[in-house]
């Protein structure tokens, strides 16, 4: 037989007992008995409490008493009197039930006493039958009190969702205490034991004898049964027929109608009155007049003022040991002076014994001397020396002068404060759109246009779109077609081509070419058969003029029909000059067209009228060295371009209207948008300017987009673009959109970069024109090529 040991651990129970019961004795018979009635007992389960003795703290002070044997194995547990007298009346009632049992067994028990003594273990794991299980524990169901109606519902606790937790293991699986007797533990740390379960007789016997067997549930998480209400019922039939669970509320309640279906008549605006309405009395008037005079002569004062001053009268609350820096400017009643540049500290090289790596040697020495004219080049503004104490170094020859020098800049120079902006770098650039938003625009070089031998001057594109014509100094002008790049006409001329131009006027097929001091007036020959012949009808016949030209037009101008080696070639009409011609523009309606001769003094610019053959000289003093004219697209101005100014005459009232400032060295061309609002200039000296004529006389806006000269610019017709050539070889194309609203500034963004053209004798891009219709700009070079690009 083993022998029994008694182990204290230390565990919390719920009911405290102050004494605990002495551990006694007993006979061998005895002992055999608490062994049997030990693992008889389902509230006691060997499988945790196998092992070595163990000592376990917990929160309460008491100690109980558990029973081993020698080799570790648990027994029993020892209870104290007092805890035994606290037990409940269901546990009183079980061991009754077990004493019958074992009074009724007890003569099996004393002839099997030696088998029992032999085998104790192997017999308590044995299963007892279903009837002897239900007399030894019959489990209480376990009832809901209903809930008191005249008691507020969430009076105990926090939540009505809260549930009522007795197994404390948490969110596990359930079946890893499918080989133990408990299923978990509760509150105080004690384990709840599974109800024995019963074979399907026993459930089959229940279900006829309970009659509260169908309202009874199984709780998962303590495996006890729990019995329903007659609410909880009437609340899982409501939930079940989806119905809404709580019984007092009304499905079928009143509509309420919260938006009426009534047309109601609102005012348009209910816009508060403005404060020049208000009439105040003239009491308050007076009343606040005396204040506003009070405070600007300093009598009433502010609360911020108020508060100030008591600050002040509290005292600094730091204390200079020094008089502070300061001091006499106060006392001259300067205010807030900004104190003196104070000279940096001396270093090594000021000193009277300098390290050696200070002082100069001969190169050092030589440079230093070599800077006496330009003193502040110097690294240092004196020569290092070196002497053998305090005593014998001497006194600074220069003192007086630099102290006096120092007095005057002190003296002389301003100080005040000033307010110091910090302002981003990225605040100041202006937030321009995406050039993707502002297609389209011409991005790629499509066609090069091959056949000129030398650099080709000028370009001009047919009203319809569909030839091109261009002059180069080979003494050639060519007639192209835009869709295939092919060449349809050369006509050849005495003299370099310096300008075309296409007569805007789609009815008409004419080309005027500036070619030496001749201007010609060719029927190109393309297109409409129709249109052509019309041309030539127009072109032959000279009308009658009565009015007789003065001498100074005559001398300047004469008007000549070709001659027929030329009729052949095409050309129509020769207007010979007494100067070279520069440049040739064609009025909007086709009728007018204007020539420049730079050399022609005050007859440098000329107006000739087709249809009547006459010629005009519109000044009659030269206000500069003209450069380019232009006609309004709109009114009936005439814009004149100096080499430092732009003109603009009224060609009706014969008068000058404005003039524009361009601060520029030489202007190039000149450009006028579509609407006649805007005017953008080219200079040679790598500038583009955007003048609103309806803003001032000086550039809106100045832009430095080129390297080198700027050549040529162009609007395009339709489209809200607009072009630049320059001789870095780039062809420049921005967005330029003007308003309708005369508030509202243009916008001007640079698009695109497209750099193709070679350079020769520092040429690069001579000329540059848009398509009529689509969004294309072609471009002529020195490389003697035409360039389109799409």
């Amino acid at each position: 037989m083993t022998k029994k040991r008694t182990v204290k651990r230390k565990v919390k129970e719920p009911e405290p007992t102050n004494e605990q019961a002495p551990v006694s004795e007993e006979s061998e018979n005895e002992e055999d008995e608490d062994l049997l009635q030990a693992v008889k007992d389902p509230g006691e389960d060997t499988t945790d409490d196998e092992g070595i003795d163990q000592e376990y703290q917990s929160d309460s002070s008491e100690d109980l008493e558990f029973e081993s044997d020698e080799e570790g194995n648990y027994l029993g547990r020892k209870v104290s009197n007092e805890a035994e007298e606290g037990e409940d009346d269901d546990e009183d009632e079980d061991e009754d039930e077990d004493e019958e049992d074992e009074d009724d067994d007890s003569d099996d028990d004393s002839e099997e006493s030696d088998a029992d003594d032999a085998s104790a273990t192997p017999k308590d794991d044995q299963p007892s039958s279903s009837k002897a299980a239900a007399a030894q524990t019959k489990e209480p169901l376990i009832e809901i009190i209903p809930r008191d109606p005249s008691k507020p519902e969430y009076e105990d606790s926090d939540t009505s969702d809260e549930e009522d937790i007795r197994n404390t293991v948490g969110n596990i699986p359930m079946h890893w205490y499918d080989e133990y007797k408990h299923i978990g533990y509760d509150w105080d740390a004690k384990k709840i034991i599974k109800p024995p379960k019963g074979d399907q007789i026993d459930d089959f016997l229940r279900k006829i004898e309970d009659p509260n067997f169908w309202r009874t549930v199984k709780d998962p998480m303590t495996g006890q049964e729990v019995l329903l209400t007659d609410e909880d019922i009437a609340l899982i039939k409501r939930v079940n027929s989806s119905r809404i669970p709580n019984p007092e509320h009304n499905e079928y309640a009143p509509w309420i109608e919260w938006f009426t279906s009534e047309v109601e008549k609102m005012p348009i605006k209910n816009v508060p009155d403005h404060k020049r309405s208000f009439l105040p009395s003239v009491s308050e008037k007076k009343k606040v007049s005396r204040m506003v005079h009070a405070l600007k002569m300093g009598w009433m004062k502010t609360t911020e003022e108020v508060e100030r001053e008591k600050q002040q009268k509290r005292g600094p609350k730091f204390y200079m040991l020094w008089e502070t820096d300061t001091g006499r400017e106060h006392m001259r009643r300067i205010h807030d002076p900004v104190s003196a540049p104070k000279r940096d500290l001396p270093g090594h090289a000021e000193s009277y014994n300098p390290p050696p790596e200070y002082l100069f040697d001969e190169k050092e020495t030589k440079e230093w001397l070599k800077l006496k004219d330009e003193p502040h080049k110097r690294k240092l503004h004196f020569m290092p020396q070196k002497y053998k104490s305090l005593r014998a170094v001497p006194a600074y020859p220069r003192y007086l002068r630099e102290r006096f020098l120092r007095c005057l800049d002190l003296y002389l120079c301003p100080r005040a404060k000033r307010v110091k902006l910090n302002i981003d770098a990225e605040y100041l650039i202006p937030k321009l759109p995406s050039p993707r938003d502002l297609q389209p625009f011409p991005t790629v070089e499509s066609l090069v246009y091959r056949g000129h031998t030398d650099l080709v001057r000028s370009v001009s594109v047919e009203p319809k779109g569909e030839y091109l014509v261009s002059g180069s100094d080979d003494k050639t002008v060519k007639i192209w077609e835009i869709a295939t790049g092919r060449c349809i006409r050369t006509i050849e001329t005495n003299d370099v081509v310096r300008c075309v131009a296409w007569c805007p006027n789609a009815k008409l097929s004419i080309i005027a070419v500036a070619t030496g001091s001749r201007l010609l007036l060719i029927n190109p020959k393309v297109g409409d058969k129709l249109l052509i012949k019309k041309t030539d009808d127009l072109l032959a016949e000279s009308p009658n003029l009565d009015i007789i030209e003065s001498e100074r037009i005559k001398t300047a101008v004469q008007w000549s029909n070709a001659e027929p080696e030329e009729q052949e070639k095409g050309v129509r009409v020769v207007i010979t000059h007494f100067k070279p011609i520069r440049q040739v523009t064609w009025h909007g309606r086709g009728d007018y067209l204007a020539t420049v001769m730079p050399e022609g003094a005050n007859r440098s610019a000329l107006i000739h009228q087709l249809s009547k053959r006459r010629s005009q000289i519109p000044f009659s003093k030269s206000k500069g060295l003209i450069q380019c004219v232009l006609f309004h697209p709109v009114k009936p101005c005439f814009f004149v371009a100096t080499q430092h100014n732009i003109r603009i005459y009224d060609l009706v009232k014969q008068e000058l209207i404005k003039k524009l400032l361009t601060n520029s060295k030489w202007i190039s061309g000149m450009s006028i948008h579509p609407k006649g609002d805007n005017l953008l200039v080219s200079t040679y000296d790598k500038k583009m300017l955007w003048f609103d004529l309806d803003l001032s006389t000086k550039p809106y806006q100045t832009m430095r987009l080129h390297r080198n000269a700027v050549r040529s610019v162009a609007f395009h017709l339709r489209y809200p673009l607009f072009a630049s050539g320059s001789d870095d070889q780039a062809v420049i194309v921005s967005h330029g959109m003007v308003y309708n609203d005369l508030l509202q500034n243009p916008l001007i963004v640079p698009l695109k970069k497209l750099q193709t053209h070679e350079k020769r004798d520092e040429f690069g891009v001579l000329d540059v024109t848009w398509h009529p219709v689509q969004p294309w700009v072609f471009s002529t070079g020195a490389d003697c090529t035409i360039r389109l690009y799409t």
